[in-house]
């Protein structure tokens, strides 16, 4: 189901530079790794290129009648992969992006992440993986653990803090894997529940206070 660089989200993506960045650079020559990435981290013209060959490709409306309604597994994103020509990978990354509840797609090769994506929901709730800044390992109780893989499409609910250590311990997620094609590595497709709001606490942040906890840190209670 997925394709090489000759598929149309890549046709899209370049593009998407031409119509966008051509007044910046005279060319433009994008890899695997500039394409169907995910990562929240990459330069802000391949994430531009990106997000316009997703959204010319697979509109909005149409893509929300696709999977409104019906449970999120990879045989209906493989579905809306085939319906607009575009790999499994670019059908996942379009459905994380306009998944209404928290949603992180990973992307791993021998036992480590290659990319990650969360949605803004994710986002904001500090489920979040930084690929470009360090090496990360996939937690070994993973579908997508080379120890755990017996077969090509796999499903599981697993405790969130094996993934986010900062979750409530309480709290579950939905986990399911499949081997991308020729891409050869394995997306690993993290469905979570609506978080308890709390700002985003990332590796290279610190938590930022609000207005309300700086007087209650301060030691001046509300009056009641």
């Amino acid at each position: 189901m997925d394709q090489r660089p000759s598929c149309p989200i890549t046709v899209a993506h370049e593009f998407g530079h031409y119509l966008l960045h051509r007044h910046q650079r005279d060319r433009f020559e994008c890899g695997d790794d500039d394409i169907e990435t995910g990562d929240d981290e990459k330069q802000d013209i391949e994430s531009d290129a990106d997000k316009f060959a997703s959204t010319l490709l697979m509109p909005f409306d149409d893509f929300h009648k696709q999977v409104d309604g019906q449970p999120v597994n990879f045989d209906l994103l493989g579905h809306c992969a085939d319906r607009y020509g575009v790999s499994l990978t670019a059908a996942a990354l379009r459905w994380t992006e306009i998944a209404e509840k928290r949603a992180v797609l990973v992307a791993s090769r021998d036992d480590h992440m290659l990319w990650a994506k969360s949605n803004d929901a994710a986002f904001k709730s500090g489920a979040v993986f930084s690929t470009r800044k360090r090496t990360i390992a996939l937690p070994c109780d993973a579908l997508a653990y080379s120890d755990n893989c017996s077969a090509t499409n796999q499903t599981q609910s697993i405790k969130a803090q094996v993934w986010f250590p900062r979750e409530p311990a309480y709290v579950e997620l939905s986990e399911m894997t499949k081997v991308a094609g020729n891409y050869d590595y394995t997306l690993t497709l993290l469905l979570m529940p609506d978080a308890e709001w709390r700002q985003p606490q990332h590796d290279d942040e610190q938590p930022e206070e609000d207005t309300f906890d700086r007087f209650i840190n301060n030691g001046q209670h509300p009056v009641r």
